[in-house]
């Protein structure tokens, strides 16, 4: 039997995904509440990666089980399988809903795109339920610099400019951004991107470069430039993981949807 699995997370209480040997990830606390109900090691697969201190949504993961596992387990509907592993789990890791996958499905490998957000407070205050949630800015900001920086990225481009080095790169840095958005609602700013596919910590480089130039300590013509020479380049300002939320994993054959811009109100 596979489940595939929609969590979200408060990223500040995690040092990212992916199991490590401290066992502080959101995957490690996943397969420990999976082994207290299975009674062994259950090997968990996201639809990606995100790192310490980035928050989701949206987040899509599977795993599978052994006939005699589930007979064993007999956990027999979706609902007992939710409320189970959210007994086991901390209220900062959450499953939101649980769903039998067919035998091809992978939550990485399947996937044909994601949703990213990032949220800004620009004021001369943040207010404290918003802290580690958004990246706090004041000052000067120029708005229509982002949004005319948010149309220059839609499309395919080669975003090794705007890629950090893991130690390992993938075999194309070429990746589609079929929307990018800006929504304003007061000091809340809010950019979104839909792609295909995302490069290690590309949007966070992608939103630190925009703020530079929205904030003139760089030109639209230096941005412009990394985006078109498709190589290495020095690393721009990043912004800081805790502005920055997985909204959902895309599956299927992209639809015409309006881009919807979740709040965080």
């Amino acid at each position: 039997m596979k489940l595939r699995l929609v969590i979200a997370y408060d990223g500040t209480a995690f040092q990212g995904f992916q199991s490590q040997s401290h066992g502080l990830t959101v995957q490690d606390a996943l397969e420990g509440a999976l082994a207290r109900i299975v009674g062994e090691k259950v090997i968990i697969h996201g639809s990606g990666r995100t790192d310490a201190g980035v928050h989701a949504l949206g987040q899509v993961i599977h795993f599978e089980l052994t006939r005699e596992q589930v007979h064993q387990v007999a956990l027999r509907d979706s609902e007992r399988w939710r409320l189970a592993l959210n007994a086991w789990l901390p209220p900062t890791l959450r499953v939101m809903r649980v769903t039998r996958a067919g035998k091809g499905f992978h939550a990485r490998f399947s996937a044909s795109g994601k949703i990213y957000r990032y949220e800004i407070w620009h004021d001369t205050v943040l207010p404290p339920h918003l802290h580690k949630r958004a990246w706090h800015l004041y000052g000067k900001l120029d708005l229509e610099s982002i949004r005319h920086l948010c149309r220059l990225i839609e499309g395919a481009h080669d975003f090794r400019g705007f890629c950090a080095n893991s130690g390992s790169l993938p075999e194309s840095t070429i990746r589609t951004l079929y929307r990018v958005g800006l929504q304003k609602r007061g000091p809340a700013l809010s950019i979104t991107l839909e792609g295909d596919g995302f490069l290690y910590r590309m949007v966070r480089m992608l939103v630190g470069a925009m703020v530079q130039v929205a904030q003139e300590k760089k030109n639209i013509e230096e941005f412009r430039a990394r985006l078109a020479a498709g190589k290495p380049w020095p690393t721009p300002a990043m912004a800081p993981a805790d502005g920055l939320y997985l909204v959902k994993a895309l599956y299927g054959k992209r639809g015409n949807t309006p881009l919807v811009i979740p709040s965080l109100d």
